[in-house]
């Protein structure tokens, strides 16, 4: 059975591609984030002053960890935009429901202070701690690391929602022919995600296997859009649609 979707766009081809390359970053990012939580030096699980001297001692390691953190939020805006767009033609509603609640989810992410291993301004506190001259300023900077601390084991609506869009777009693709063993494989995803975020505070380790899981179906999502943009380039003719250029005077 072909991959491609009836009645999928080619003029579309470089957002498929543009979702596959995305896809396929962002498992690259969190799984170079994993590796470097896992050769670093361990940082605290509590105590503010503890984690603010930790960060001053591993500054760029701690850093380049939240980028690696925040960074895929924007690449998986991409990778759901692209989703939507391919399965527009199964139900436009469902598709601009399904998309919009995706990609706001992802885009959100920037706004919230945490990224579930850390925090950016955490960096910024502990500047600000080393500072500090008095232990009265030190005291307000360590109260603000612990606020941070809190909030990374808080389960967020974020996260929730970010399940809830992966559910959404899989059945979504269930409306259609092709795809399906990646449609319940999302619903899977998306379900076990969304108990896993709820239940973040408790699960310790076992929050990975949704990580696994979330792995798995991003890189079969970006095999699906991949095919997608080849075939749609393929059935368009022999070179992809150019640019709309303007006629010379």
């Amino acid at each position: 059975m072909s991959g491609r979707l009836p009645g999928a766009d080619p003029s579309w081809h470089r957002l498929y591609r543009a979702g596959a390359v995305s896809a396929g970053l962002a498992v690259a990012l969190y799984v170079a984030a994993l590796v470097v939580f896992a050769v670093a030096a361990v940082p605290p699980v509590s105590g503010g002053e503890e984690m603010l001297e930790y960060v001053d001692a591993h500054r760029t390691v701690y850093i380049a960890q939240q980028l690696m953190w925040l960074v895929p939020s924007l690449l998986l805006m991409v990778v759901f935009l692209a989703l939507a767009m391919a399965l527009r033609h199964l139900d436009k509603s469902f598709a601009l429901i399904a998309g919009v609640v995706s990609v706001a989810s992802w885009a959100v992410s920037f706004a919230w202070p945490t990224t579930g291993g850390g925090s950016l301004a955490m960096v910024i506190l502990s500047d600000e701690y080393a500072a500090a001259t008095t232990a009265a300023d030190q005291a307000a900077f360590v109260a603000g690391a612990e606020v941070l601390i809190a909030l990374n084991d808080v389960p967020a609506v974020i996260g929730a929602l970010q399940t809830l869009g992966i559910v959404l777009i899989s059945l979504l693709m269930l409306k259609g022919i092709t795809w399906r063993g990646l449609a319940w494989f999302g619903v899977v995803t998306g379900g076990v995600g969304f108990v896993s975020e709820v239940l973040r505070p408790v699960l310790g380790w076992a929050y990975t296997f949704y990580g696994v899981l979330l792995f798995v179906w991003l890189i079969w999502t970006g095999f699906a859009l991949w095919r997608l943009a080849a075939e749609a380039v393929r059935e368009s003719g022999s070179h992809p649609p150019s640019w709309p250029r303007r006629d010379r005077a």
